[in-house]
């Protein structure tokens, strides 16, 4: 058993029936074997946002997803053959609190700067004229994607909101219009040149039934951005409309479809000038999924096309079929949107090592174990 630096028992978490609790704390001891468990271990603490409070002790803010971090952890490291606990603290003093707070913050300031560097870095070889190696075709969005997927990465463990971050996210977009000059990056239309909404609103819009990947993202994107009250119903091309008024998307020779070598859903964005960075990003995805050219290489385009393949699979009612469509593609935006930075500089950490120092040289405050 590891010696114990906190008071309580190991009882498995549960939701605490009194006011959140601000940490959880990850108590270990690991076995002489496997040698690399405690390498793996310490991966792992840091993929999660851990901080070291003491030589076995690691604190996270206390949310139902860093609790659950701890505990699949936890099952880890017994399976391993070492032992585990996890804690709540609900007594920190506030100079404790503060210092944590300093160091998560300082220690997410330091790895957006290294990310920062390293597109900084990369930028420079792009202006130099020397292109990076594998920048040809797919490979251009594929660089820009791991830089953008270790900026999101962070940013999920950026618990306090540290500095860098934003500044990061420029390197990036820039990075991808010094790779792709002549490519405008899909819902990003200035709004300057923007159709005028007021025509478009609570109308009557209507599709090819059996809806997939474009017809169901072109449909969320209405309703979410151009028309709130939106109704949708299908016909099989623009001469069956069911009303006069009726406005057709995603049908051949009508206005919002495939213009060029865009889809309906980029079309959408530039006609009516969508300019949220979390749209762009599902255009790729739809891009990618609906036209089958691999332009953009979208990360995420395989999983999302099984699941409209299993949408289709399990719903007969076109109507109903599209609506699911709607749904996931809401929950697409949110979880991309997740990862959009607020605008407005971060305040930097402060220096903390005076402050860390003491809350490594104090004993953790009463605590109850979960």
């Amino acid at each position: 058993m590891p010696r114990r630096v906190v008071s309580g028992s190991s009882a498995p978490i549960t939701t605490p029936s009194t006011a959140p609790r601000r940490w959880l704390l990850f108590v270990h001891q690991l076995p002489a074997s496997p040698s690399n468990l405690r390498v793996q271990t310490w991966r792992r603490l840091q993929q999660l946002g851990a901080l070291a409070v003491k030589q076995t002790v690691y604190a996270l803010p206390d949310t139902p997803e860093t609790r659950e971090d701890f505990e699949w952890l936890k099952t880890e490291v017994m399976s391993a053959g070492g032992d585990a606990s996890v804690f709540a603290a609900h007594s920190l003093d506030a100079f404790s609190d503060d210092a944590l707070v300093e160091e998560f913050r300082r220690a997410r300031q330091e790895a957006y700067g290294t990310l920062a560097r390293e597109i900084e870095r990369m930028l420079a070889r792009v202006s130099a004229k020397r292109r990076p190696r594998g920048a040809r075709g797919p490979a251009v969005p594929r660089l820009v994607e791991a830089f953008r997927g270790r900026l999101a990465a962070l940013e999920r463990i950026d618990f306090f909101g540290s500095a860098g971050g934003d500044r990061v996210a420029s390197l990036v977009a820039q990075l991808e219009g010094r790779l792709r000059p002549s490519r405008q990056t899909p819902g990003l239309a200035t709004t300057s040149n923007a159709t005028d909404l007021t025509s478009y609103r609570r109308r009557s819009w209507v599709t090819r039934p059996r809806p997939g990947v474009d017809r169901m993202g072109s449909a969320w994107l209405i309703r979410r951005f151009i028309d709130a009250e939106a109704r949708f119903a299908f016909a099989v091309d623009r001469e069956s409309l069911p009303a006069a008024d009726a406005i057709p998307f995603d049908m051949f020779g009508v206005d919002f479809s495939h213009r060029g070598e865009d889809c309906t859903f980029e079309t959408l964005c530039n006609v009516f000038g969508i300019t949220d960075p979390a749209v762009a990003r599902i255009a790729q995805i739809v891009h990618d999924l609906d036209l089958k050219d691999g332009r953009f290489g979208a990360p995420d385009a395989g999983t999302v096309g099984i699941l409209i393949e299993g949408l289709q699979l399990t719903t007969a009612e076109d109507d109903l079929l599209l609506e699911r469509g709607i749904t996931l593609f809401e929950s697409l935006h949110r979880a991309f949107a997740r990862s959009v930075r607020a605008s407005g500089p971060r305040p930097l950490a402060k220096a903390s090592a005076r402050g860390i120092a003491a809350v490594r040289r104090r004993p953790a405050a009463r605590t109850r174990g979960r």
